[in-house]
């Protein structure tokens, strides 16, 4: 009877339907590359390990015992099981598997927006079969998820003194001072740096962001957290505030937003940040590879 089923007992089970597929022990010979006294001797070692007749032969010729005819139905089964299994273990041996995690600062620039996509693309194009998330955030936020080993690598403007991170530059962004119509300074054709300092300038709690800004003034009555909060200040027209280029742009196109001192400009690296204690696998490594590459970081 058979125990646990090793190697040489799946030879044997493809040699015993080899045999019967053949229509016999003779038939088999050429087949199999064996003399028939070798394969009579290995069906009798078979049978022995299974503990019943298989066959009979004589003068009627090659013929299955009732078990034998369960076995035959069983060993096919198994061999079919087994080569199914072995496909779909080579098919996953180059091919990416698990999930990727992506944070993503908020109100991106709409080229950042497609070059993320482009990076996607790429990476979908490899052997893959990966769930990707991706999930928006402000930078303290990010920074948080990343400690957490909630993502698996964000892009943003962080403080960039975290030690548990590793950063990769990917690309700026423009800072710009504004005011909204309706302000006391939209209108006016010189704006001076006294009247900018006594303005009421919207600020916000990341000091990593606030220590770049080249210029502060000496109010602040209005706190925000988001890009999208500092533009409903500035437009209000009773605070100024520095803000995205790219986000002002389509606000000053309809007058409703006007830059006040480009020699105030300054601007904000933004990186693709990692926890260095994470280790990353396969798809981590090629999600950030696509991203260099798409970035044109190295």
């Amino acid at each position: 009877m058979l125990g646990q089923l090793h190697d040489p007992d799946l030879h044997l089970l493809r040699l015993f339907v080899t045999v019967v597929e053949a229509g016999g022990f003779s038939a088999a010979q050429g087949v199999l590359g064996l003399s028939q006294p070798s394969i009579s001797q290995q069906m009798a070692k078979l049978e022995t390990r299974l503990g019943y007749r298989l066959c009979s032969r004589g003068k009627g010729g090659f013929r299955l015992t009732e078990k034998g005819e369960l076995l035959l139905q069983a060993t096919r089964g198994l061999l079919l099981q087994i080569e199914q299994f072995r496909q779909q273990a080579n098919g996953v041996a180059g091919r990416l598997l698990g999930s990727v995690r992506i944070g993503l600062a908020e109100n991106q620039d709409r080229d950042v927006s497609l070059r993320l996509a482009q990076a996607i693309a790429r990476f979908r194009q490899r052997d893959e079969s990966v769930r990707l998330e991706l999930t928006s955030a402000p930078p303290a936020e990010l920074e948080r998820l990343l400690l957490e080993q909630r993502l698996d690598c964000a892009i943003s403007y962080f403080s960039g003194n975290q030690a548990a991170f590793d950063y990769l530059p990917l690309f700026e962004e423009r800072q710009r001072l504004y005011c909204g119509k309706g302000h006391v300074l939209f209108s006016q054709a010189q704006v001076t740096r006294e009247q900018l300092l006594e303005s009421d300038q919207v600020s916000h709690p990341y000091r990593f962001l606030k220590q770049s800004e080249p210029f502060q003034s000496r109010h602040s009555m209005a706190v925000a957290e988001q890009i999208d909060s500092a533009l409903t200040f500035i437009l209000s027209g009773r605070h100024i505030g520095f803000l995205p280029c790219h986000c002002a742009a389509p606000w000053e196109a309809q007058g409703l937003l006007r830059a006040l001192d480009t020699a105030l400009d300054f601007v904000v690296p933004f990186t693709l940040a990692r926890h260095r204690g994470q280790t990353p696998g396969e798809a981590q490594q090629a999600f950030m590879e696509d991203l260099r590459m798409t970035f044109g970081s190295r």
